[in-house]
């Protein structure tokens, strides 16, 4: 079997060294990885084989910097790792011939990672989300809040476009704010709605979605899907939560949480990974990218999904694996991190894996 090369963007994330280790160390075949990211010290130029400073997901530039690695490292599969990253990629990848690009469809990546309208979707085919509103500015903010029961009940609210729990926060009319100062450590989640609307415009400013903060236990599906069909799906819990990411998972043996994942799986025509997350049975997120991964030796994921995406393993096959899936793994997730001598930015210029290409083609 011959060696691949993969490309993965946004390799300063949190699952970044697991994720290449996974790729590397697949038992069949030499993996070398090409990583990407908008931030020069991101820790995928640590682990990467190559590693390219690239423009944000969001920049017009980014998918033509990431189709000019492609051509000159030869890669055979692009394998993206941020929500801001997938709508670049889903438009241009028909250009991208000979390289295969883990992202399902433009209107797919667009309605996915618009919660509004993932919400709204969700309402039309049964499957229960948050109460919500969508709005803009303080004035309306206020109001959606009132009509879904604040300040007798606390709320929530986020960026209608956002990832990893960028401007998440909870709406609660009870949070002692000199508690909050003295006691907690910073960026804590819970505001009063009148703090909230003190630093908005009363009129516009990006769109908001407000909803009723669900209880329940925090679950996930992952998984790979072709053609509107889960292939390969795992569930577990999401647990452990420091700075707005889940530190602790445990795999779950969950049909009910399968059964949704499909009907949601067909209904957006999700392609490759996906991660779908609930709170309680309310769906609440679907991302449709890869996620944090709870491995097992005998059930790699990304390599998994990469091969197939390869044309290397057939549908019927990697389906097999679900019986591989094993209720009793845990993962923790936990800090580390490297050391290296930087006395110049010429002579780090110079240490593989830092590599960087011309600045008038990616800076």
């Amino acid at each position: 079997m011959r060696d691949i090369t993969v490309l993965v963007t946004a390799t300063g994330a949190p699952g970044t060294a697991a994720l290449f280790r996974a790729l590397r160390t697949n038992g069949e075949r030499g993996v070398r990885i090409v990583g990407t990211d908008m931030a020069p010290q991101a820790i995928g130029r640590h682990f990467a084989d190559r590693f390219y400073v690239v423009p944000p997901g969001s920049d017009p530039a980014f998918s033509e910097a990431v189709f000019d690695i492609v051509r000159r490292e030869n890669v055979d599969a692009v394998l993206p790792q941020s929500s801001f990253d997938l709508l670049g990629l889903a438009e241009t990848r028909e250009r991208f011939v000979g390289t295969t690009v883990l992202v399902s469809s433009p209107d797919t990546v667009r309605t996915a990672n618009d919660k509004a309208q993932t919400y709204a979707l969700l309402e039309r085919i049964g499957v229960r989300a948050p109460a919500w509103r969508r709005v803009t500015g303080g004035r309306e903010l206020a109001a959606a809040a009132e009509e879904l029961g604040y300040p007798d009940r606390p709320l929530c609210f986020k960026p209608v476009f956002s990832s990893g729990s960028r401007g998440f926060r909870v709406l609660d009319a009870t949070v002692d704010r000199a508690r909050q100062l003295l006691e907690e450590r910073p960026g804590n989640l819970a505001m009063r709605l009148s703090d909230v609307v003190a630093l908005l415009p009363d009129e516009g400013g990006p769109e908001l979605l407000v909803m009723e903060l669900v209880p329940g236990r925090e679950r996930t599906v992952d998984g790979i899907a072709r053609s509107g069909e889960i292939l390969l799906g795992h569930a577990k819990t999401r647990q452990a939560m420091r700075a707005g990411l889940a530190m602790y998972f445990e795999s779950l043996n969950d049909h009910w949480l399968l059964d949704v994942a499909q009907r949601i799986v067909a209904e957006f025509g999700l392609e490759h990974f996906f991660n779908i997350q609930l709170v309680g049975d309310h769906v609440i997120e679907i991302n449709p990218r890869i996620s944090t991964i709870v491995y097992q030796e005998d059930l790699n994921l990304p390599y998994l999904g990469v091969k197939q995406a390869l044309g290397e393993l057939s549908r019927e096959e990697l389906a097999q694996l679900r019986a591989n899936v094993r209720p009793s793994r845990r993962a923790l997730r936990y800090f580390d991190q490297v050391e290296w001598d930087d006395a110049s930015s010429a002579a780090d210029m110079q240490a593989p894996p830092r590599t960087r290409i011309p600045s008038n083609s990616l800076e």
